[in-house]
């Protein structure tokens, strides 16, 4: 993936999407979807489970949902805008992570949008870990807030959304909880590294003890080059065998990071990937989840433990 820069808007770009906005027009709630919420997500893995909870009373766009995409650094396009503009219900991320999707929004504010800002509801701000779909208890919060904005938008069918979230957390989420379970009661305590941060809050809530130095993790998140440093010490802890398992993002395999991958397979230390976004492109977020989750299972079963 390239480096993560600010969204910068060439002059043709930002046109296009005033001109985009400036042609939204509404002529009443959930008329262009027949009379469903019209739900945008910044990005698919809020936009799956928003399709999720809403089940057919909304329809559900995800302007992010090609894996080679980076949300840090997405430039939108005009029908980006129009979308935004159109929303009645709309997910972003937060936490610096989408600022392009909040500055759409806030071109063309409305009365009659819920706005869902992922970092707001958890109280989280820039510098804080953005890659809060790997957090149980943050996605947990996420469902119920997009269930009331949909109980709110549309109260006619409260008790339909309230069934559809029932379903999902119950249901739906049911291996991907189990999983978790199951990892934590039989790995808790286990040393092991990553390429960046965006494995913390999954690393947290297994139990497992993350012990890759965070400037390091931090900065391949970031784009920017890990400290000498930092670099001898994710070094040293895959050369001498100090973790069982080594997870990378697939979506950004650094020069540095793919070092690592190779000199991992070499240690003979077993290696599992997670991703930004959906993968494989289209599945639900707990089949993405239940997939990565199985992965780190049998890696680190593979090292014994």
């Amino acid at each position: 993936m390239p480096a993560r820069t600010p969204l910068v808007l060439l002059p043709t770009v930002a046109i296009a999407i005033a001109i985009a906005i400036s042609g939204c027009g509404r002529s009443g709630a959930g008329s262009a979807t027949g009379g469903k919420l019209d739900v945008v997500a910044a990005e698919d893995s809020w936009g799956s489970i928003a399709a999720q909870l809403g089940g057919d009373r909304v329809a559900v766009t995800s302007i992010i949902t090609n894996p080679a995409a980076d949300p840090h650094d997405y430039e939108p396009t005009a029908e980006d805008a129009r979308t935004m503009a159109e929303a009645q219900v709309a997910i972003v991320n937060g936490i610096g992570y989408d600022e392009w999707a909040s500055k759409l929004l806030e071109a063309n504010p409305s009365d009659e949008r819920a706005v869902i800002d992922i970092g707001d509801l958890l109280g989280l701000e820039a510098g804080d870990n953005p890659h809060q779909w790997y957090s149980p208890s943050a996605v947990r919060q996420a469902i119920a807030a997009i269930s009331d904005a949909y109980a709110s938008a549309d109260p006619a069918h409260a008790a339909y959304f309230e069934r559809r979230r029932s379903a999902f957390e119950s249901r739906g989420l049911a291996e991907y909880e189990n999983l978790i379970a199951a990892i934590r009661s039989r790995y808790a305590g286990t040393p092991v590294g990553a390429s960046e941060s965006i494995f913390e809050p999954l690393a947290a809530t297994l139990g497992l003890d993350l012990v890759t130095p965070r400037g390091f993790m931090d900065a391949i998140s970031e784009g920017t080059e890990p400290s000498p440093a930092d670099k001898a010490t994710a070094d040293r802890q895959i050369a001498g065998g100090e973790i069982a398992l080594w997870v990378y993002n697939s979506q950004n395999a650094t020069p540095d990071v793919q070092r690592l991958n190779d000199d991992a397979k070499a240690a003979g230390i077993p290696t599992a990937t997670v991703t930004e976004t959906l993968t494989p492109e289209g599945a639900t977020f707990q089949a993405w989840m239940v997939r990565e989750l199985r992965e780190i299972e049998a890696a680190l079963g593979g090292a014994g433990g």
